[in-house]
């Protein structure tokens, strides 16, 4: 059965909770009673006492901090027992339908609150609901497709809005010099994953999740290798084989529609930049296998992939609305990829800021295109991501999430550089 496209014209969050007017939302929730006051001190005690105040819909402010730098304004009583019971997921919803706002820079506002949830413990109502009712779904061959049809399938227009206009590049991009435009940061994240790959003419590459395409054909066109990338996502496919015959390229890389579990052959090179959080914990022998079975004896391995410090899942609203099936690993779960299948893991390296600076690059031009983006979808879709962007920068920004590079090979593998200097052009040093 061929995948119908979701609706441009009105986003997923938006039907399933159509929302009164805010005028009568408020008539019906009357006035403030200390009940409302008490839960609003909770909500605030539960993100650990920030600099935030909240204000009811009868105007009433709470604080629990001395100093108050940002304000969550609730727009009903609703949405008020709503950020108790479940504050990680209802605060999306509740942002994105315009029943909760802010006032104040919202990048800041998330980072206070990812200051001050880290320290606090959650209560056992909230580690139940964590586990037992946000579970990511699962990533099976059916459920993969769904996930990245979900998120990546809504229009490549969209993220032409935004993302870099050279190779749409929708991962951490690489910032050896901080005041680089995204496009030229995003072409340094390409040579800095080439370099480490050590890429040579005439090599062979397999590619698992390659996006727009952008890895494969730079790979192909400066450092003269032949490129099969894995991608499930039909629109993305599409667009890379169409630039694929626009820069003459057809004859080095070859896209492949089709899951990363179906790779065949043997490579000099397997990367994967971007896929891993897509591919959840219960893959991850089979994605060693996969990786095991596709390289070379003296071959080398790159996964590129959005972390933890220590296990976690995804925040539970991006990963229903944004990101279905994500989960970001840490070092220790990755290891599961690589332990069964005897490969040896070379370096690691964590550019978490580079992600935070690259995802401000994103938020800005999506900021500076929200008119275009509402006319194509509505502005409850708009709100959503621009949560997601500004929550993303702020997730970095406070050690939330990582960004790891993982260098691999097979165990028996002599073939190997006896320093890093291979990985930074001449002069330059991490």
């Amino acid at each position: 059965m061929a995948e119908s496209q979701p609706s441009l014209g009105e986003s997923a969050i938006n039907r399933e909770h159509q929302v009164a007017p805010r005028e009568l939302v408020e008539r019906r929730s009357g006035p403030v009673t200390a009940m409302d006051r008490w839960l609003s001190r909770k909500i605030l005690e539960m993100a650990g006492d920030p600099p935030i105040n909240v204000r009811l819909w009868d105007g009433n402010e709470i604080s629990t901090h001395e100093t108050v730098l940002h304000r969550l304004v609730v727009a009903d009583r609703q949405a008020l027992w709503q950020l108790v019971y479940d504050p990680e997921f209802n605060f999306g919803e509740l942002y994105a339908t315009n029943r909760v706002s802010l006032e104040g820079d919202l990048v800041t506002f998330l980072e206070a609150a990812y200051q001050g949830i880290s320290g606090t413990d959650k209560s056992p109502l909230h580690k139940f609901i964590q586990v037992v009712q946000h579970r990511p779904r699962l990533n099976t061959l059916r459920g993969s497709r769904e996930n990245i049809h979900h998120h990546y399938n809504i229009g490549n227009p969209f993220y032409e809005l935004w993302l870099d206009r050279e190779a749409m590049q929708y991962t951490c991009a690489y910032f050896p010099e901080p005041s680089m435009t995204i496009e030229q940061a995003q072409v340094a994240k390409l040579h800095h994953v080439a370099r480490k790959l050590q890429l040579k003419p005439g090599q062979t590459v397999v590619e698992a999740g390659c996006g727009w395409g952008g890895l494969a054909r730079f790979f192909a066109k400066h450092y003269g290798v032949k490129v099969k990338a894995y991608n499930i996502s039909h629109q993305q496919v599409i667009f890379a084989r169409e630039k694929a015959e626009e820069q003459g390229l057809s004859d080095l890389v070859e896209y492949v529609e089709d899951d990363y579990r179906n790779i065949v052959g043997t490579y000099d090179v397997f990367v994967s930049v971007g896929m891993l959080e897509h591919v959840g914990r219960q893959q991850y022998t089979v994605l060693g296998d996969v990786i095991k079975r596709s390289l070379r004896p003296n071959g080398f391995g790159l996964v590129h992939s959005i972390g933890r410090n220590r296990p976690g899942l995804m925040n539970s609203w991006i990963e229903k609305r944004i990101f279905p099936g994500a989960y970001p690993p840490s070092l220790k779960e990755m290891m599961d990829i690589f332990e069964p299948n005897n490969l040896s893991v070379l370096d690691v390296e964590n550019i978490r800021l580079h992600y935070a600076k690259t995802l401000e690059h994103w938020l800005m031009r999506f900021a500076e295109n929200e008119d275009t983006i509402r006319g194509m979808f509505d502005d409850n879709f708009v709100r959503a991501w621009r949560l997601y962007l500004a929550g993303s920068i702020a997730a970095f920004t406070t050690g939330e999430l990582q960004l790891f590079q993982v260098l691999i090979s097979p165990d028996m593998n002599n073939e190997l550089p006896w320093s890093r200097e291979y990985m930074y052009p001449q002069g330059q040093h991490p």
